[in-house]
């Protein structure tokens, strides 16, 4: 008999949307009723695969649009590479893999950068094919973007960024120090979910307010566990 192959489910979205709160909360509820599962987070920060990364992030490539989509995307596609062996096993023999951002994330923040509609639809398809064609990382069941709207997610880092007494000084990465940058991918986030049935949103807020980290891991749970009575 042959044994049924996990599913990977993978947790996404926008800047300030928790998606490592709700994977941590997502594993532990898999674990209280019984699923086998396993996590992993992208990129692999301190791993060799994610150096370039890293050294991107910093900026020492240049800015993030000088870069552009397709020369960031490649570096993160080959710290995905890496893990995709693990994945891969993992999968096959029956273990759920829960994943802190994915493709999804490459696609939200590199799409952002890309303001023609159809032109950031001809990246998202070239993404999706460069990773799961020509690399042969798993593809998901399901990526849940939470979605936070910018200016609510602009106001929580502005927020952290008081209460930590964080000032300008190379802390944040090339992304999150831009706030055109996180308008952008908001949007290009948003573009995913109306492109791909596997992109599902998932709101995080409600009347200008964020919901709690309970009332969005229910809203997960309930997305993912058709999945898992298969």
């Amino acid at each position: 008999m042959t044994m049924p192959q996990g599913h990977l489910f993978v947790i996404d979205g926008t800047d300030g949307s928790g998606k490592a709160t709700q994977t941590e909360l997502l594993v532990a509820r898999m674990q209280k009723e019984g699923y086998p599962v396993e996590t992993i987070s992208f990129p692999q920060y301190g791993k060799k695969s994610a150096g370039p990364v890293e050294i991107y992030l910093s900026g020492a490539y240049g800015a993030a649009q000088e870069v552009g989509p397709y020369r960031a995307s490649i570096l993160y596609a080959v710290d995905r590479y890496d893990a995709s062996f693990q994945m891969h096993a993992w999968l096959a023999a029956g273990t759920h893999v829960i994943a802190d951002r994915y493709v999804g994330s490459n696609m939200g923040h590199q799409g952002g950068k890309i303001t023609d509609p159809l032109e950031r639809k001809t990246f998202f398809d070239w993404e999706l094919e460069i990773e799961h064609e020509f690399f042969g990382i798993p593809r998901p069941a399901l990526n849940l973007v939470l979605f936070v709207p910018p200016e609510i997610s602009l106001q929580l880092a502005r927020e952290r960024t008081t209460a930590s007494g964080y000032k300008h000084t190379g802390d944040k990465d090339i992304h999150e120090e831009n706030e055109d940058h996180i308008r952008a991918a908001s949007e290009a986030y948003l573009d995913l979910t109306k492109h791909y049935d596997n992109f599902l949103l998932i709101p995080c807020t409600q009347e200008g307010r964020m919901k709690t980290r309970e009332e969005i891991h229910e809203l997960i749970w309930q997305t993912i566990q058709p999945y898992l009575a298969h």
